[in-house]
């Protein structure tokens, strides 16, 4: 891609000047339109050292209304940033619905300058093109305009920006130690480039390459990019939904589903007391440590709850924190999205609340929620929840690759364990907060939640981050079954570090 480009191509200035004005202006209009429809826009600014990526965000945004975007210098990793998957920070700093948030270098200093400098292995270069890709599909997928920028000069002009910052004190700061070494070997960084540009030069977030050499006709490219590409979501924003057909879910699933993973669960399960304060008492001792130990060897842990309502999650969370260091971990209550969450794409929320490592997360509901309740009240499109399976199973796979123990656990009872807990609750004046109208809803509803919680065990459950179905019609058993599950596997992770 790269070495076909003209490096020669120039704008005079009357041209440039009567151009760049009425870009200008229509850009202001997008921007105002995006900002009505809810269109979230990110643009992306990558290319070669000295290729004019400062200057040209800088002529780009003179036609944006500042109150609607944000400008992120991207450098190097911060130590924080460090201790979380690498695109967590990228996900923090998603724009909400109808802003933009521009990039002055991106998520592709992974796969560039810290695969030229060596910090990354051949392993962890494929999991970060894995993970771009599915980061820009997601968010595409979500609305967001995604533009992405490559500013392209070659070797030659590149030394002689390089010598003209270097002579100046006010200037010379600029030029890093980095960048000379890149331009001396430009040949291999020039591939570097053009194997990232070809492994992510997409439909739904493809690239558009400037030629740099003369800003003048870069400034009215990149404009005429942004305008053509935000005109484009625009329009399509405009046009009615088509209705989304009523099965597209593959036929394999079915006959899974008629095989019921929840029905298999044995619910006899249990444990006496005397048994149950045995076990509790070895367990607690045992995560207390396993804690300590995971802190120092800086491995995270994400644990996700679901289950039935009064399944028992709570119980089963308070004990297994009972002995942890508080300052170790986060109990992280999910409801229903705010209105700054909903103004974001529905897994921003979680990414905010992951721990860096060492750390531990606890979900009291979960991201699932999107192929639960949203999936059965009718809160996101069908087409929404069915693509969600892929979303969320990438961004396990993100979590895991980056280290972290990740289990997700449904606690299972039945009907009739179920409406017998309501009932204590209701006649309870100390537990009667914990039951609601809505919980009697949901109740009648019990099929509908069956089906999709099978659904989503078999979709979602992977060797790295695996479902674990917990009998829960006993909590004693409930409650011992989760803290040997979460030492089991705490122990196996240490054993590998």
């Amino acid at each position: 891609m790269l070495e076909k480009m003209d490096l020669t191509k120039k704008m005079d200035k009357e041209t440039y000047k009567e151009r760049l004005e009425e870009l200008q202006a229509q850009l202001g209009e997008l921007q105002r339109e995006c900002k009505t429809l809810e269109i979230p826009v990110m643009i992306a600014f990558e290319g070669f050292d000295a290729a004019g990526k400062g200057s040209q965000i800088a002529e780009l945004i003179q036609a944006l209304d500042p109150r609607g975007f944000e400008v992120h210098a991207v450098k190097q990793e911060t130590e924080n940033e460090r201790m979380y998957p690498f695109l967590w920070r990228f996900w923090t700093k998603t724009p909400e619905n109808g802003r933009i948030a521009i990039y002055d270098s991106s998520w592709y200093r992974r796969v560039l300058i810290e695969r030229f400098e060596k910090l990354i292995t051949n392993e962890q270069l494929g999991d970060a093109y894995d993970s771009i890709c599915a980061f820009e599909r997601q968010l595409s997928d979500g609305g967001m305009a995604i533009i992405k920028i490559f500013l392209c000069v070659d070797q030659k002009e590149q030394r002689k920006r390089f010598d003209k910052l270097l002579e100046s004190k006010d200037t010379a700061w600029r030029v890093t130690k980095g960048d000379l070494e890149r331009n001396e070997k430009f040949a291999k960084y020039l591939a570097i480039n053009e194997e990232m540009l070809q492994k992510t030069d997409t439909d739904y977030a493809p690239w558009t390459l400037v030629e740099a050499t003369d800003r003048r006709f870069a400034t009215i490219k990149i404009y005429t990019t942004v305008i053509q590409i935000l005109r484009a979501k625009v329009e399509a924003a405009k046009r009615p939904k088509p209705e989304v057909p009523q099965s597209t879910v593959k036929q394999e699933y079915d006959k899974e589903l008629q095989s019921s993973i929840l029905s298999k669960a044995d619910l006899s399960k249990s444990l006496t007391e005397e048994e149950y304060k045995k076990n509790l008492k070895v367990l607690q001792k045992k995560i207390k440590k396993l804690h300590g130990e995971m802190y120092l060897k800086r491995i995270p842990l994400v644990l996700g709850f679901e289950g039935w309502d009064a399944g028992g999650k709570g119980g089963a969370i308070k004990r297994l924190t009972q002995k942890m260091d508080p300052r170790g971990y986060v109990v992280h209550p999910t409801a229903s999205p705010n209105d700054i969450e909903r103004k974001h794409h529905y897994l921003w929320r979680f990414w905010e609340a992951m721990p860096k490592n060492g750390h531990a997360t606890i979900f009291d509901r979960t991201w699932y929620g999107r192929v639960m309740v949203e999936r059965i009240e009718g809160f996101c499109t069908k087409e929404e929840w069915q693509r969600a399976y892929k979303e969320i199973n990438d961004m396990e796979n993100d979590l895991v690759n980056a280290g972290a123990v990740v289990i997700k656990f449904w606690l299972q009872i039945d009907k009739d364990e179920q409406e017998r807990r309501f009932e204590e609750r209701k006649m309870n004046p100390e537990k009667q907060w914990k039951i609601t109208d809505e919980d009697w809803r949901n109740r009648e509803k019990w099929d509908q939640y069956e089906e999709a919680v099978d659904e989503m065990l078999i979709r979602t459950s992977t060797p790295k981050s695996p479902w674990v179905v917990v009998e829960g019609n006993d909590k004693y058993y409930a409650r011992i079954k989760v803290l040997q599950t979460v030492v089991d596997a705490l122990e196996a992770k240490l054993k590998e570090s």
